[in-house]
């Protein structure tokens, strides 16, 4: 029997089109072609950094906005779908990474409640030509469809490059301490559900 955690989405929409392949359970392999250079790149220290294998295929759009946001809802979907009824796993994790003089706090709970709390300013406006403000709505659907409660904060950082990268590994090393095995095979709740 297959125990890996997987999920495949597909979103078709009248701004994208997005097909994401996604293994918890994977060893950081990933390919990520959604046509904003920027965007691939944090997608592939997410999946690197989090030991997830992902496969990311978007058709060209000449909408960035749609497409980071469209990213972040099938990427959020998959990881609901793949991470199953949470019997077994730590649930909450965080991290506090460094990159360069950037220093940004993770902490997340698996909690079933979407909610994103973004305590990140960014020095300048675009990191090439990547609208950095995208960085905050890549996050707003990843939380809300992979129903997480996620917070982020910038304690340093003078670099928009170093401070985004570091919030997509930060998201990466606190995923994967939340979906850690523990001892106890039930659902992480005093309630029994989450």
């Amino acid at each position: 029997m297959d125990t890996q955690r997987k999920a495949t989405v597909k979103r078709t929409s009248k701004e994208t089109s997005i097909e994401i392949s996604l293994n918890l359970d994977g060893s950081g392999q990933r390919d990520s072609q959604v046509g904003l250079s920027f965007l691939e790149h944090m997608l592939d220290q997410l999946a690197f950094h989090a030991s997830f294998d992902l496969e990311i295929k978007a058709a060209p759009t000449p909408d960035p906005h749609h497409l980071a946001e469209d990213v972040g809802i099938c990427l959020g979907q998959a990881f609901a779908q793949a991470v199953g009824d949470k019997k077994g796993i730590l649930r909450f994790g965080w991290a506090c990474l460094p990159m360069d003089e950037a220093l940004v706090l993770c902490s997340l709970d698996l909690s079933g409640r979407p909610f994103l709390a973004f305590e990140v300013d960014f020095p300048e406006g675009k990191v090439g030509d990547f609208d950095t403000e995208l960085v905050e709505e890549f996050f707003r659907a990843f939380a809300t469809n992979a129903q997480l409660t996620l917070h982020l904060r910038r304690f340093a950082g003078a670099n928009s490059h170093h401070i985004a990268e570091v919030c997509f590994k930060a998201l990466a090393k606190a995923l994967r301490m939340a979906l850690q095995p523990t001892s106890a095979k039930e659902i992480p709740s005093t309630k029994g559900l989450l």
